[in-house]
């Protein structure tokens, strides 16, 4: 959930930087061409909308929003796997085998969290959140109050 909401943010922020450079980069291309008056203006905004851009490579936000997703969608599927193994697979198999197969699913949750990008206290906060307010509970959960998520 917090990787989920990680991507959230990286996405805003690339929408938030990304438009007014885009946007800003179009009126000064327009206003260049418009008005001799008005080159001094479209040059400060050819200034600001490369700045807003430089900002965005260096930040590389796009990339950063890829990442977190990857990482949620990993944690996601091990989620999904250990509650198919513990709803239907668990009571088939003998301890040797469970334990083998709980050891497969930890690990893979291990190298998820290996791989996974750092989140911001942001990013943690609205996952918390978003678990507290029920966004993060199953239908199959009702019964026994218990809630899954980050």
């Amino acid at each position: 959930q917090i990787q989920f909401e990680q991507a959230k943010i990286w996405r805003g922020s690339n929408y938030l930087i990304g438009i007014p450079a885009t946007a800003i980069g179009a009126i000064a291309g327009a206003a260049t061409l418009a008005t001799t008056v008005g080159r001094v203006w479209a040059g400060v905004a050819v200034l600001v909308a490369s700045a807003l851009t430089a900002i965005m490579t260096t930040l590389n936000l796009s990339r950063h929003k890829d990442e977190a997703l990857v990482a949620a969608n990993a944690y996601l599927a091990v989620q999904q796997d250990a509650r198919q193994f513990y709803e239907i697979d668990l009571h088939k198999f003998a301890y040797d085998e469970a334990r083998q197969t709980l050891n497969e699913l930890t690990a893979r949750a291990q190298e998820v969290n290996k791989s996974a990008p750092l989140v911001s206290k942001r990013a943690y906060k609205r996952a918390k959140k978003n678990i507290e307010d029920g966004g993060q509970t199953y239908e199959v959960d009702e019964g026994n109050g218990e809630k899954q998520g980050a």
